[in-house]
């Protein structure tokens, strides 16, 4: 855990942790973020290239993802999304009220909007939304590993510094996700504010950035 944020109340609202592989992830107890994930077309096999037939598989595009957000926002019209951008798909950020990750509407939301099933794992298994905060470090351009915590020894603490040092320098010139639209319900509640101006800061939504 690198970072504690707290609500109104003083009760831990999120935590920013440190994935396997060095990315810092926001963790939220209440705030939903959903991933939906946008795979790349891929090409089809060689009977079909010879013979006729598409030569592609059909797949789901950003605009009919969101369309499919918007489909189901105007039948629940009290709800409001932030939807951004992110290197492999979309990301969901509900604005308008808090969640239970364990009860029923998450999972009812999940299956409705086409949520990412490892994502949908990792939700159900640590019981809370999550988030990835800063840029994947093989997409960036660093491409060993760093150490994980706990260190073994001194030498291994000393490789992870080195490591994060470059992974932050070369982080700099990404984004990790960009806002494309605000949909369905403005009103933010203020629970949510903070943790959305935490991911939106963290991520540099506003940067123009290439997404990594």
């Amino acid at each position: 855990m690198l970072q504690e944020i707290k609500d109104d109340a003083g009760e831990t609202a999120a935590i920013i942790t440190r994935n396997s592989y060095g990315c810092l992830v926001l963790n939220t107890s209440r705030v939903m973020f959903v991933d939906v994930d946008l795979p790349e077309p891929k090409p089809a096999g060689l009977f079909k290239r010879l013979f006729g037939g598409a030569t592609t598989a059909p797949v789901v595009t950003q605009d009919s993802a969101i369309a499919k957000v918007e489909n189901w926002t105007r039948g629940h019209p009290d709800w409001g999304w932030r939807i951004y951008r992110t290197r492999a798909g979309l990301r969901l950020l509900a604005t308008h009220t808090l969640f239970d990750p364990e009860a029923a509407v998450s999972d009812g939301v999940f299956d409705a909007l086409g949520a990412d099933p490892l994502y949908r794992r990792l939700c159900k298994t640590q019981k809370c939304y999550r988030a990835r905060l800063t840029p994947k470090p093989w997409r960036c351009g660093v491409r060993h590993k760093p150490e994980r915590w706990p260190f073994l020894d001194a030498r291994a603490e000393k490789y992870f510094q080195k490591w994060e040092a470059q992974y932050q320098s070369f982080a700099t010139g990404w984004a990790t996700c960009e806002l494309v639209k605000q949909i369905g319900n403005h009103e933010v509640h203020p629970a949510v504010q903070p943790i959305l101006v935490v991911h939106d800061q963290m991520t540099r939504v506003e940067s123009k950035l290439k997404l990594a």
